[in-house]
């Protein structure tokens, strides 16, 4: 895991997919759409912030009927 000037542990969309069980295209649709922010590497690879993927996984999910 990579870490920021500010120690925060940021994640790879594989990690973050691991974590919600999905694909990791799916976290990149997440990120293009906001529902999820990135940081993007000098590379251009994305990474997350793993207190805030830590928030979505606490909050109860909401399911369409």
């Amino acid at each position: 895991m990579s870490r920021h000037s500010t120690e925060e542990t940021l994640l790879t969309p594989s990690e973050v997919a691991a974590l919600f069980r999905v694909d990791p295209k799916t976290v990149t649709r997440w990120a293009k759409a906001g529902k999820l922010s990135a940081i993007r590497t000098l590379g251009g690879h994305r990474r997350y912030r793993e207190s805030e993927v830590r928030r979505l996984l606490d909050v109860p999910q909401q399911r369409a009927v």
